[in-house]
């Protein structure tokens, strides 16, 4: 009889926001793009930083850094865009996400994953689907469903819906 735990390895795009690593499942991220125009949107909500013009759609984008109650994002060399794909209510919706610099694809079996932490956290811990240590570092595997809630895709529907009717989807 076998006694071999059967445990799984998946993928993980690992980036900083400030000091701090986070990671998302791979199979969420549908490409990274260098920073391009940022179109502002009024009245969008503080954490959206305006909408790009992705391969003639309208792709909202979102400031990582003040979603997660950081400081606003400082562009570098390094900051990047995450294109995520995300399923809300049996609904894909993509977003892109800012983040300060992409790291590196970690394979990473489920038996390294450690719970997320209850207190103390600087970040909310339903984001986090868990934490592995890598070195002397952790990294914050982050539910990237759960960080946007429905009311704040509804938001940025609406926001980007403005955006298509006054500009096309050429935005």
């Amino acid at each position: 009889m076998n006694n071999e735990v059967n445990t799984q390895v998946k993928s993980y795009l690992t980036f900083k926001l400030g000091d701090e690593v986070f990671a998302a499942n791979v199979s969420k991220v549908l490409n990274i793009l260098e920073l391009t125009k940022i179109t502002k949107v009024p009245k969008a909500p503080a954490y959206m930083k305006g909408v790009i013009n992705l391969r003639g759609s309208v792709l909202p984008l979102i400031d990582t850094r003040i979603k997660f109650g950081m400081s606003e994002t400082e562009f570098t060399n390094n900051t990047c865009i995450l294109v995520l794909d995300i399923i809300l209510s049996g609904e894909s919706v993509r977003i892109g996400a800012l983040v300060d610099a992409v790291h590196e694809v970690l394979e990473i079996d489920d038996s390294q994953i450690l719970p997320p932490p209850s207190l103390g956290s600087k970040y909310k811990s339903e984001f986090i689907d868990g934490m592995v240590k890598l070195g002397e570092e952790f990294i914050m595997l982050l539910n990237v469903e759960l960080i946007f809630s429905t009311d704040d895709i509804l938001n940025l529907k609406e926001v980007t819906g403005e955006v298509k009717q006054k500009f096309g989807d050429a935005g």
